[in-house]
């Protein structure tokens, strides 16, 4: 089979398996969060099984232990989530009655001082950005609050999740060996080795961005509690989770506490307490937490995850979140695999690199 031929035969089996995952979507969710555990899990199960416990035990054990841990979370922490989510709505008018007594005022002192026809450009750009950018959100949260739950609801997704991810576990051995003796023997070397690439990569990001998520929570909760911030518990918690995007949950965490601190607080001593909670927290995420546990070497740069991300979840709504930074590991070591073959070759060499 000619080269050409490979390449056709390839393309195709990628596009119809692009297309069975764009007609499939919204049924796919259970199993891409079981695939997601199972692989996140395995190295667990693997060290049970080589300490002499057979596959189906171990893979036993690890899951439980998963879920009660997960159990326990949801026991511990929706409690006080709901608690303030609940305050939060009590006093949500008041914050926008002060709001407005504290923001308008300056806002329109501002705007004195400008020239007419600035402020009319002023105006037509921020109508004009702000709703690009709303209809923009808008349409991604939509498509993947939509996809994904349409046809599974959560009580199904928690029975099919833990079923699967038992199965792929228990299996995951011969499932890989399966693949591998799938794979086109002629280039079977070069494929596996691209594929240990690619899982040194996946792992290492998202093992470490997980940990990283984690601690960046439980500090960014605990120290805006610890400050008397309403709803500290509450910010501090996304904030932490949305720091799987890079830079997003940092930002999303400093300009929602400041601004809660700046309608909450009197004493300005007090803002600036949760102003450096985010500064120390950054510092301490780009200095200690993600060099150690992430790591410069995984090959995903922060904007490469975050279009992945967005545009993951614009295309395949919540499953197409899902998939987004495994793809974006796969392409990007695949296109460094095409890089090195183009250094190495006569079209980067030129026709002399041949002799």
């Amino acid at each position: 089979m000619t080269p050409a031929k490979q390449l056709r035969f390839w393309l195709i089996g990628l596009g119809l398996f692009v297309l069975a995952l764009w007609l499939l979507a919204d049924m796919l969710l259970p199993f891409v969060v079981g695939l997601a555990i199972a692989y996140l899990l395995d190295p667990a199960v693997d060290r049970l099984e080589a300490a002499g416990l057979p596959r189906w035990l171990g893979t036993t054990l690890v899951l439980l232990g998963f879920v009660l841990v997960m159990v326990l979370m949801a026991l511990l922490l929706l409690p006080l989530v709901q608690g303030q989510v609940s305050h939060l709505l009590e006093v949500l008018p008041n914050y926008a009655t002060l709001a407005k007594e504290r923001l308008i005022p300056a806002l329109n002192r501002f705007i004195h001082r400008l020239p007419a026809d600035d402020v009319e450009r002023l105006r037509a750009a921020a109508g004009n950005y702000a709703g690009e950018v709303a209809g923009l959100v808008g349409r991604v949260v939509t498509r993947i609050l939509s996809g994904g739950l349409a046809l599974f609801d959560i009580v199904t997704l928690m029975f099919i999740t833990p079923v699967v991810a038992f199965y792929m576990m228990r299996d995951w051995d011969l499932m890989v060996g399966k693949v591998d003796s799938w794979l086109p023997r002629q280039h079977v070397e070069t494929v596996r080795e691209q594929a240990r690439e690619v899982n040194v990569t996946l792992s290492g990001f998202v093992r470490g961005q997980a940990t990283v998520c984690v601690v960046l929570g439980v500090f960014y909760a605990l120290a805006l509690s610890a400050a008397g911030l309403d709803f500290g518990l509450v910010i501090g918690l996304m904030a932490g989770l949305l720091s799987f995007i890079p830079y997003v949950g940092t930002l999303f965490g400093f300009f929602a506490s400041t601004g809660l601190a700046l309608l909450q607080f009197d004493e300005f001593w007090r803002v600036a307490i949760v102003i450096g909670i985010f500064l120390f927290g950054q510092a301490v995420e780009g200095n200690v937490l993600t060099p150690k546990l992430v790591g410069d070497k995984v090959g995903l740069h922060a904007v490469w995850v975050m279009f992945a991300l967005l545009a993951g979840g614009s295309l395949f709504g919540f499953v197409g979140v899902l998939l987004a930074v495994p793809v974006a590991a796969v392409i990007g070591v695949l296109t460094r695999f095409a890089l090195r073959q183009y250094l190495s070759s006569p079209y980067y060499r030129g026709t002399d690199a041949e002799r």
